[in-house]
């Protein structure tokens, strides 16, 4: 980690190292983010996996995408069946966000889900919102793999808030004021 290749500069100088692991799990998690489970299907069944990386990139054609382990079997799933939906949960999720952070190979087991209308990639609850998509572009960059999915179907739940995750840990989104869509 973190040697620059022989030759490069940057203003003249060597380029400098990287932060080590734990500056930067201590820079990254200081930023606000929800938490979504990310959904595939194949032959064998449902997969799934806890993610805090998950961004919008274009509204033409609208398209997000969502950080995973390179080591992740849903990975290999979502390249293979190039479907996938993801599940932003809502503050009762932190149970379904720990479950799906887990190694657990039996995930769905005990766990209800419905077939996304577009997809058919699993729908989880409790959720705010779930999109439905088709992977146009994967990414791989250092211990991840950038997916990248044109929304294809997707609704929200307008009454539910978000749940959050900050410095470790769980939160709750509170409202300052009215949102910018409902004064519409």
């Amino acid at each position: 980690m973190g040697t620059p290749a022989a030759g490069q500069r940057l203003y003249g100088n060597p380029l400098p190292d990287s932060v080590d692991r734990q500056t930067f799990r201590s820079v990254m998690g200081s930023f606000v983010s929800g938490v979504s489970v990310v959904t595939t299907l194949d032959s064998e069944g449902p997969k799934g996996f806890t993610c805090s990386a998950v961004c919008s990139v274009s509204a033409t054609p609208p398209t997000l995408l969502s950080g995973v382990s390179n080591r992740s079997g849903t990975l290999r799933t979502i390249l293979e069946t190039r479907r996938f939906a993801v599940n932003f949960l809502s503050e009762q999720g932190e149970s379904i966000s720990n479950l799906f952070a887990s190694d657990s190979r039996t995930k769905f087991a005990a766990l209800g889900w419905e077939p996304g209308k577009v997809t058919g990639m699993p729908l989880l609850e409790p959720k705010v919102a779930h999109a439905e998509c088709l992977l146009t572009q994967s990414v791989t960059s250092g211990d991840h793999t950038l997916i990248v999915g044109r929304i294809v179907g997707g609704g929200i739940e307008g009454e539910r808030r978000p749940l959050a995750f900050w410095r470790g840990d769980y939160g709750q989104l509170l409202r300052l004021g009215p949102s910018h869509t409902e004064e519409s």
